[in-house]
């Protein structure tokens, strides 16, 4: 019986701050679980704190030791698990170092590469528009730039993030934020509907990156600028919707400008009139359009997050040991 542990950071005792983010944690880790569990022959492990709800059965709670700092807790959990699916913010390189917590052989999700340059969102842009992809960067010097965003480098979602109108108060916010010991970044802001995609990447056969659905996001700007994320509406166009090839032929060039995307992988756009798909970052990891994903499919995508890695597994090649 394979033996499977999901942590996901905020409900699996990680230190971020309760509250919607860990309702918000809950709903990832909970559709894993689901879907692992409907798997069965699977015994599955599942992190959880007290702040958290309840594993149901027959998943198997496990909890941190008391002070135990969560590297060591995913360290030790995944030594003793065939694999392991961890969700983590990219925020202070939180993902990238728990990624290097696990056995590369045990890791359900992108490699160490894919997830550094996803986790530096400045860097993700220049290489993006390195490849041809529209991003922000296209819209430094337009004239129908009005506004400015000002976020963490390595950030996550919409947290710390502030909306300018004056681009000399964007770049003192910047600098007062990058001074205080948090890199930010500055870049553009793009009209248009604010999408996300859902993709499965690293899949058998000779298409390796499959669009899975395309999703609207839900976001709030407050009086003072600051950005919130509120939902997230999954599967809203059609795969047959004369710009759903168009989001098709843009996964597959992301995929192709960062190569070591693995698994389940979001990217969050805006649909620009004029332009068309500019991608805003890439998220190399689960993403909250996780949830009710496979219901809506009609598929159980942790069942195909699990034999994409199965299959990389069977190709490579045996090694020949010599006998002396």
């Amino acid at each position: 019986m394979k033996r499977i542990f999901v942590y996901e950071y905020l409900s699996g005792g990680g230190e971020m701050a309760p509250g919607e983010l860990l309702a918000m944690g809950e709903s990832m880790r909970n559709a894993i679980m689901a879907d692992l569990l409907r798997l069965g022959n699977r015994e599955v492990s599942v992190a959880t704190c007290t702040l958290a709800s309840r594993v149901p059965e027959p998943a198997r709670p496990v909890t941190p030791r008391n002070g135990e700092p969560a590297f060591d807790f995913v360290r030790r959990h995944a030594n003793v698990h065939d694999l392991a699916w961890v969700v983590a913010p990219e925020t202070d390189g939180l993902l990238a170092r728990l990624q290097q917590c696990v056995d590369p052989e045990r890791w359900l999700g992108c490699d160490a590469s894919a997830i550094e340059l996803a986790t530096r969102k400045r860097m993700t842009l220049m290489t993006l528009a390195e490849a041809g992809i529209a991003t922000p960067l296209a819209f430094e010097h337009a004239p129908e730039t009005t506004r400015w965003v000002v976020k963490p480098d390595d950030g996550a979602g919409a947290v710390a993030t502030r909306l300018h109108r004056d681009p000399a108060a964007a770049l003192d916010d910047r600098s007062t934020r990058s001074h205080a010991g948090s890199p930010m970044a500055i870049e553009p802001w793009v009209e248009g509907a604010a999408l996300s995609l859902s993709l499965l990447c690293g899949t058998r056969g000779t298409k390796r990156c499959e669009l899975l659905s395309i999703n609207r996001q839900h976001l709030g700007i407050s009086e003072q600028g600051l950005l919130s994320f509120h939902s997230v509406e999954v599967n809203v166009m059609p795969l047959t919707d004369p710009r759903a090839g168009t989001l098709d032929g843009l996964a597959a060039r992301v995929h192709q400008a960062i190569p070591g995307l693995r698994g389940f992988v979001g990217i969050d756009l805006v649909w620009h009139e004029q332009r068309g798909p500019v991608v805003i970052e890439v998220n190399p990891r689960v993403t909250s359009a996780y949830v009710g994903l496979s219901r809506a499919l009609g598929r159980n995508l942790a069942a195909e997050v699990i034999a994409t890695r199965e299959g990389e597994r069977a190709s490579q090649p045996k090694t020949a040991h010599a006998h002396v």
